[in-house]
């Protein structure tokens, strides 16, 4: 066992922490996704085992797409960067007006051959910051320069979230903040960033408005969720959000310490989605604050190897693409829990690699796995640098050895010479002389 583990290890390359990490989470998904559809498989008459049997193979494929993408050489991903960045953009053009609706907001297409349903969002995001990495890189000699440097790695970002935000504008929110920590790293002046926060400002006050005016959008949504999160409620009764934080609060409160234990949640079987948006309060009330602190420090855990990757990386597509895509997962996965615990409005956003899920999972994966393989290049290199270091201490230790070599052969014929009184065939080899 323990010599095929050794074999497994060996095959996988770049940063073992993350990939620990990764597995812990699949982990901590299977046991929080069995325990938490429970009553959605009474509801659809399905098998106790049903979820938890697809949850493992949406998983295992997973982790086969982080291991494929992790042998690919990491430079390969500034062409690809360019095409889904071109692909990702009419895709969101069609969803916003032919996609599937979900309150108000269409953010799913269904692919016809394979009848598989996913985010183009998530896709959309995928594709930005790989795209965003390879301008950022391509920008850095001109980023302090607002029309040459700032304004070609603005413009991608806007496109993306003007689309996505009509539909989800959380995402829209979550990934213009997060671009703008990739453009702080990126070198882009302070004031720069002060216009972006202005103009996201007035972009989402004009789309508030016109969808108000329009009826186009959700803007009544965004209302409500304002609404209920600064305490305010309907004239006919609370709201389903209302609802689904208030059951959260009281799953939080039973877990306490050390939470209820594996399977034993009872709020699972009156949130609406404890499986997907609100799976981290059911992790809370079965495993207690010591549980919830877990999750959060494995997130904090591949953020922080990520952002050792991005140091030791000495290229710049590389470093930004690993940190890039390693802040906009945790980023995603701290606001998820926020959510749960009432700290921000509710937003929709699932808690990566451990709600139950599908493409969104398989977005991750791809993300993860890119990172891995700037993490297996950044090995390989300081591999060969000390592998190369090695060598010369090698060559120059066995150059010394035959010097000293030299030097008791001659100092040898030295004293043979003196007690024969014959004159030695070889000068001796000073220290001067070397």
């Amino acid at each position: 066992m323990a010599e095929r583990m050794k074999q497994l290890m060996d095959k996988t390359k770049g940063d073992q922490v993350i990939w620990g990490v990764v597995l812990l989470l699949s982990f901590i998904s299977l046991l929080a996704v069995y325990s938490s559809t429970g009553s959605l498989a009474y509801r659809m008459e399905k098998n106790s085992s049903y979820y938890l049997v697809k949850q493992v193979m949406v998983l295992g494929l997973g982790l086969l797409i982080t291991y494929w993408v992790h042998k690919v050489n990491y430079t390969k991903f500034a062409r690809i960067a360019v095409i889904l960045y071109l692909l990702s953009l009419p895709l969101l053009v069609y969803t916003l007006f032919f996609g599937t609706s979900l309150n108000e907001g269409s953010r799913w297409i269904k692919l016809p051959v394979i009848n598989l349903t996913f985010q183009t969002s998530d896709l959309a995001k995928l594709a930005l910051f790989m795209f965003l990495a390879r301008v950022l890189s391509m920008k850095q000699d001109v980023i302090k320069d607002l029309r040459k440097g700032f304004i070609p790695v603005l413009l991608p970002m806007m496109f993306t979230c003007a689309l996505i935000a009509p539909a989800n504008l959380s995402t829209a929110l979550m990934l213009g903040a997060t671009c703008s920590i990739v453009f702080f790293i990126g070198r882009v002046q302070i004031k720069h960033l002060l216009l972006l926060g202005a103009v996201g400002i007035m972009g989402i006050s004009v789309l508030f408005m016109v969808s108000k005016i329009t009826g186009f959008g959700r803007a009544r949504t965004w209302e409500q969720r304002i609404e209920d999160f600064a305490g305010g409620k309907k004239k006919d009764g609370k709201t389903e959000d209302v609802y689904q934080v208030q059951q959260a609060k009281i799953a939080i409160a039973n877990g306490g310490i050390t939470g209820r234990g594996p399977g034993r949640s009872l709020q699972k079987n009156f949130l609406p989605h404890p499986y997907s948006d609100f799976i981290f309060a059911i992790i809370v009330e079965e495993y207690g604050l010591i549980g919830a602190a877990v999750v959060m420090g494995l997130y904090l855990l591949f953020l922080w190897r990520s952002i050792l990757i991005f140091k030791r990386c000495p290229f710049a597509f590389g470093a930004f693409l690993a940190v890039g895509l390693s802040i906009t997962l945790v980023f995603q996965a701290m606001l998820n829990m926020a959510v749960n615990v009432h700290l921000v409005p509710v937003t929709g956003l699932t808690l990566p690699m451990i709600s139950m899920g599908g493409s969104s999972i398989w977005f991750t994966s791809i993300a993860i796995g890119i990172v891995l393989s700037v993490s297996r290049y950044v090995d390989e290199m300081e591999g060969g640098k000390k592998t190369k270091k090695s060598a010369v201490k090698k060559e120059v230790r066995a150059g010394q050895e035959e010097v000293n070599e030299e030097e008791q052969e001659e100092t040898e014929e030295i004293a043979v010479a003196a007690l024969t009184n014959k004159k030695p065939k070889k000068t001796p080899v000073t220290a001067v002389q070397l």
